[in-house]
């Protein structure tokens, strides 16, 4: 589908330099933004190995243990149907420690993983559950405490001071992350997963199966031969 929006984009901008007579100028245009994105993508290149390894080292140090460790009782609150001592509560933890540090390599296979553990306790294979609608949310929108690609995306633009992103993507994620998990949590109340409390388990049985307590009448076999009831005469 967003292939279809980005031709819709492109042939849309052509017809209209078509008609202005601005062909040249978006032509000189798109060269130029390729041209620059190229030189982006280049001078990405070094802070991005740089930021990664520092990430590596926060990783083989223990930091990403150390604050999933201080993460879990938060987790806890939002995951109440994850039982503590499940696998999925370790995988949830660790993925979000490493989304914060920035660990997007390390965060992918721990959210994959976090994931596959939640599946095994919903019940309908079919439909996502409320904890994995709540993960997705957190994922999606987590608190990052190194913007370390933005970061890397400034220095290769030219910016002076490129860390100074740094105090207000924490207050936007927060902000982020805040909005993503309260509209969760608020709409999981109208799409409530899992039978109804008053809903039965067991299946009712056939009308033509009830006998006199089920309210559907006595079955043919209770009524004897030709669907007629024992105390009924020979019909005539």
């Amino acid at each position: 589908m967003l292939n279809y929006i980005w031709f819709g984009l492109m042939a849309i901008a052509l017809i209209v330099a078509a008609f202005l007579g601005t062909a040249d100028a978006v032509t000189k245009g798109a060269t130029d933004s390729a041209k620059t994105a190229v030189e982006i993508a280049l001078g990405l290149i070094g802070i991005l190995t740089l930021w990664s390894g520092m990430m590596r080292v926060a990783e083989a140090s223990g930091l990403v243990t150390l604050l999933g460790r201080a993460l879990r009782p938060v987790l806890r609150l939002l995951f109440p149907e994850v039982p503590p001592e499940h696998p999925a509560s370790g995988a949830i933890v660790l993925s979000v420690a490493a989304n914060m540090l920035g660990l997007n390599n390390a965060a992918t296979p721990l959210s994959i993983k976090a994931m596959e553990e939640l599946q095994t306790l919903n019940e309908d294979k079919e439909t996502a559950s409320n904890p994995m609608v709540t993960f997705m949310a957190l994922n999606t929108s987590g608190v990052q405490l190194i913007p370390a690609t933005m970061i890397g995306v400034l220095v290769a633009a030219g910016s002076k001071n490129p860390t100074a992103i740094i105090s207000t993507s924490i207050i936007a994620t927060a902000i982020g992350t805040l909005a993503a998990v309260i509209a969760a949590k608020v709409l999981q109340r109208f799409y409530p997963h899992g039978p109804s409390p008053g809903a039965s388990r067991h299946p009712l049985p056939a009308s033509g199966e009830r006998g006199n307590d089920g309210g559907g009448g006595p079955s043919p076999r209770e009524r004897g031969e030709g669907g007629r009831r024992p105390d009924e005469g020979p019909s005539k």
